[in-house]
């Protein structure tokens, strides 16, 4: 039988049950309290009662705390992925618990970050969140419906087109050079996703024993749709294989995903070129390709789609 009491000016209704938690919730009137502690006692009667008392305590902050440490290091890409995910516990809305999380506010979130970000970065973090959201339902047994789903995404932006001349290129490989502090492996990523169309994490991840020189050719285990593939080497990516400073890692490029993005964005400020991305280097790679492989799915096994 529930507790009724009068706390303060508010009307506090209290249900225990054996092998269920406890539950308490406060209303303005006597009747409001009565009302929802029935409401409780009859869904635990009938077996369909799951509590709110966790998606109540947790905050999004916390769940997603929990899914970087527990989910993120077995999937792909989790470095990127965790450092995104590190910078969106930061944002304000990440304070609210999962109970108060409302479209409403969902929706407010995503409309404050169009004007700093994006159209596609905001797609990307609703998209993190709901994903999490979900895997704290299904798998860790919150109690909570998924506000995201409920919210209107920002379009999805244009895909881009943007492919490299060749006198960008030329400017774009003096200014990665290696001097200074810069790094000597720069320099052989950028010509090996032009010459390849390899990703920039495919390369990351690529080591020398994947490499044979000799029939030219890199073998890549895992790509970014979950199959292998073989990826034939030019002569011009052979040339640069061979020149380049081996690491006792064992990876070709032993470079992290960031680190990668921060020397790139300074060689193209260097450079003068405008608008460019190194993911817009594959694109030119395959571009390229497509003069010399009109076979389409040729071209889509050499590149991975």
């Amino acid at each position: 039988m529930a507790s009724i009491r009068l706390h303060g000016d508010r009307w506090q209704a209290r249900v225990r049950r054996k092998g269920h938690p406890e539950e308490s919730r406060s209303f303005a009137t006597r009747i409001d309290a009565e009302r929802w502690a029935r409401a409780i006692e009859s869904e635990i009667d009938r077996g369909s009662y799951t509590s709110a008392t966790e998606s109540q305590r947790l905050t999004l902050r916390e769940i997603i705390e929990r899914y970087v440490d527990e989910v993120l290091p077995s999937m792909k890409g989790a470095e990127a992925d965790g450092i995104r995910l590190r910078a969106l516990q930061r944002r304000p809305i990440c304070s609210f618990s999962l109970s108060a999380l409302t479209p409403a506010r969902v929706a407010k979130y995503s409309d404050d970050r169009l004007n700093e970000v994006s159209a596609g970065t905001v797609i990307r973090e609703l998209a993190y969140m709901s994903s999490i959201i979900n895997h704290a339902r299904r798998e860790w047994g919150v109690s909570v419906d998924n506000p995201v789903a409920k919210v209107r995404k920002p379009s999805t932006p244009k895909g881009r087109d943007r492919t490299l001349t060749k006198d960008e290129e030329g400017r774009l490989l003096d200014a990665l050079r290696p001097l200074n502090r810069r790094s000597p492996w720069m320099l052989p990523l950028v010509v090996l996703t032009i010459e390849t169309g390899m990703r920039r994490s495919e390369l990351l991840a690529l080591r020398w024993v994947d490499v044979d020189l000799s029939r030219r050719t890199a073998t890549l285990h895992t790509s970014k749709n979950g199959d292998g593939r073989i990826v034939p080497l030019s002569s011009r990516a052979v040339a640069v294989l061979q020149s380049v400073p081996t690491s006792i890692s064992g990876a070709v490029i032993p470079m992290h995903h960031f680190s990668v993005a921060a020397a790139f964005s300074r060689a193209v400020e260097r450079a003068g070129i405008d608008h460019l991305r190194f993911h817009d280097l594959r694109h030119t790679a395959i571009t390229r390709m497509a003069g010399k492989l009109p076979n389409v799915i040729e071209l889509s096994a050499v590149t991975g789609h």
